[in-house]
């Protein structure tokens, strides 16, 4: 690894490690005056919540309990609060049954009551119960489909809401009486709790109307059923100024920005300006790299937008309209697509990768574009241009060594992307 590559592995390590549950939970933790006499009662979901679950138990000297469902792999040991592991980002039976027992354990909660939901991004897969009508095998058809539209998280996140019975503020009605205090981990462009694991716990201004505009937009092939019952009406979910949602709040402890600012510190540590170019940028993820690598040269060539050396950091979700039959995710394609708009240019390296460490459906976080990632794959054979094409950016990226495994780091503040100009 070269100076170059270390400096970009060390500024995700420390995006990631700024959003871990165990720093992140404890300040925004109710405290025994707030609950009085009540029940404290944990449920949550996402890729962090099972982290977030330990840092609750390890800082709440009082009785609680509770059930949250992380991905397979990202369990972590509880006493009290239990632990389910469920698939993502296609939905599993044991998602299904963790989301109808969440239902059942917020039941005949009193006023007195804190219902303390733990939500972190990939809890709409986690969360996969869906409305009258349909059959969890529809659920996994409908995320397959919009996995592969290149739709939005925001626009995914809408069509999830009205095809549930727990997420579009469902869950916080479910409390109610009680209070419900969200803890959040923003893995969303613009950290908007309806898009967090789909608002389980917040009120939901979209309608099915919106829902079946995004399907019809983006081609998606959804079941009968679905559409039928988005064409119904049947799927509105709660709605703002519900008195069931009165006593519901979000309290934001991680967000991408943060962990890009934790980053960008660890590059100025080392005498490199870092430029955050924003925490919510979207697009098809091969034309976001384009752009960035046009950036990368312009810097490199002319000192403008910003004199060598500097980093480019930038967070948000790109997406990926799937042609091929590869293996890919939308950090390695984006990477790919860099490389490509690079053109071996030296001086210039980047990174990206997801911060709960897998991107697209492969435990790998992401990888790394160095001056000579091209020259390496042609002499291996490696045609760049033929994989980008089939959405097979992880083979590329293996075959070089230069993937990046974190396992499961706990975790998830959305996509890390660096640019290096040396």
């Amino acid at each position: 690894m070269t100076g170059e590559t270390a400096l970009l592995r060390r500024m995700f390590d420390a995006a990631v490690a700024s959003a871990q549950p165990a720093r992140c939970v404890p300040p925004h933790l109710p405290t025994r005056e707030e609950l009085g006499t009540g029940r404290l009662v944990v449920i949550g979901a996402g890729k962090a919540s099972a982290a977030m679950a330990q840092a609750v138990e390890q800082n709440w000297d009082g009785p609680l309990s509770g059930l949250v469902v992380t991905r397979y792999g990202y369990g972590a040991p509880c006493e009290r609060i239990e632990i389910v592991e469920a698939a993502h980002p296609v939905p599993d039976e044991a998602g299904l049954h963790a989301a109808q027992r969440m239902l059942e354990t917020v039941q005949h909660l009193r006023p007195e009551d804190i219902v303390l939901c733990l939500i972190s991004g990939g809890g709409s897969a986690l969360l996969p119960l869906p409305l009258p009508g349909l059959t969890l095998e529809d659920k996994q058809a409908v995320n397959r489909a919009m996995l592969a539209s290149g739709a939005t998280i925001s626009e995914m996140n809408c069509v999830r809401r009205h095809l549930s019975a727990i997420k579009g503020g469902r869950l916080a009605a479910a409390c109610h009486p009680a209070r419900v205090i969200a803890l959040a981990m923003s893995d969303v462009p613009g950290d908007q709790p309806l898009d967090i694991a789909s608002g389980p716990t917040v009120a939901d201004p979209t309608t099915c109307q919106d829902a079946l505009d995004i399907v019809r937009r983006h081609r998606m092939a959804l079941p009968a059923s679905a559409m039928a019952l988005l064409e119904s009406g049947r799927g509105e979910s709660v709605k703002p100024g519900d008195h069931r949602l009165a006593r519901a709040e979000v309290r934001m402890i991680a967000t991408p920005q943060a962990a890009l600012e934790a980053a960008a510190a660890v590059a100025r540590e080392a005498g490199v300006a870092a430029h955050i170019l924003g925490d919510a940028i979207e697009g098809e993820a091969r034309d976001v790299a384009k752009v960035m690598g046009g950036i990368a040269l312009q810097a490199a060539a002319r000192g403008q937008p910003f004199a060598a050396p500097c980093v480019l950091v930038s967070g948000g979700e790109t997406t990926v309209t799937v042609r091929g039959q590869g293996r890919g995710g939308r950090n390695v394609e984006f990477l790919l697509s860099l490389a490509l708009a690079l053109d071996r240019r030296d001086g210039v390296y980047a990174l990206a990768g997801d911060t709960d460490g897998v991107d697209g459906q492969e435990d790998i976080a992401g990888a790394i574009v160095t001056p000579d990632t091209l020259a390496r794959a042609h002499a291996l054979g490696l045609r760049a241009r033929e994989r980008l094409d089939d959405n097979d950016a992880h083979t590329f990226f293996e075959a070089l060594g230069d993937s990046i495994v974190t396992g499961p780091t706990r975790t998830n503040v959305n996509d890390f992307r660096a640019v290096l100009i040396a």
